[in-house]
């Protein structure tokens, strides 16, 4: 059987959009008109298979972050740190403000994270007063957000994968460390210390539907209890 000649999707989007236009379609009512369409079609839906994600070692890690320490730029030290200790995403590391920024509670709040929610994460208690001499010296010099540039503008997510892509040339690195490995590399080891994934979730921005129900029932004081306890074994 000769397979009619598709039109080019562009093309068809244009046609269907002019069929609908006068209805002024909502994005839910688009999202069920196009599975009703899959299913009057018999169209499967298809996913790629998902690759386990590349974590680094602790040796690779720590390799890294030698080279961050030797280099004497404390912003890069603090940049890299605050990762590692909090598993942001480094969308979310670049928004977080001065304000967002609980010393006494040793919590950071991040707003609008993926999913445009809330949340909040932990660092170490060993780890304020660091992030306090800094905050200090960002507020004397009119900042706004917790890691600016020397133009008083926040960096961009380019700007911290450029500093890591560096560090990670200067040591060899056979895979380059990115944000999203040092977040991978946090979330690996608390599991190997035994910190369960429903305490992991509050604060990691994760979202899964099977665990949900159980999550909704974790504060993030019981959470974060068990990351004091472990984190000063921490690599770095």
């Amino acid at each position: 059987m000769i397979q009619k000649r598709r039109t080019p999707v562009k093309q068809k989007a244009k046609q269907i959009a002019k069929s609908l236009k006068e209805e002024n379609p909502d994005y839910n009512y688009l999202r069920e008109l196009f599975r009703y369409l899959r299913q009057e079609l018999s169209v499967k839906v298809t996913s790629k298979d998902k690759k386990l994600p590349y974590v680094p070692t602790e040796e690779e890690i720590c390799k890294f972050y030698e080279l961050v320490w030797k280099s004497r730029k404390m912003k890069h030290v603090l940049i890299i740190k605050t990762m590692l200790y909090t598993g942001v995403r480094v969308s979310e590391l670049v928004s977080i403000k001065l304000s967002d920024v609980d010393l006494d509670g040793c919590q950071i709040r991040i707003n609008a994270g993926k999913g445009d929610k809330d949340r909040i994460v932990p660092f170490p208690t060993g780890f304020k007063e660091v992030i306090g001499i800094h905050i200090h010296n960002v507020l004397e010099k009119g900042g706004v957000y917790l890691f600016e540039s020397s133009w008083k503008r926040p960096y961009t997510d380019r700007g911290i994968r450029k500093i890591m892509e560096h560090y990670s040339k200067e040591a060899g690195m056979e895979y380059s460390i990115s944000p999203h490995k040092l977040r991978h590399f946090l979330f690996t080891w608390l599991k190997k210390q035994g910190i369960d994934d429903a305490l992991i979730q509050p604060y990691s921005g994760h979202e899964s539907r099977k665990s949900l129900e159980i999550y909704s029932k974790l504060s993030i004081s019981d959470a974060q209890a068990q990351y004091e306890e472990i984190i000063d074994k921490f690599p770095i």
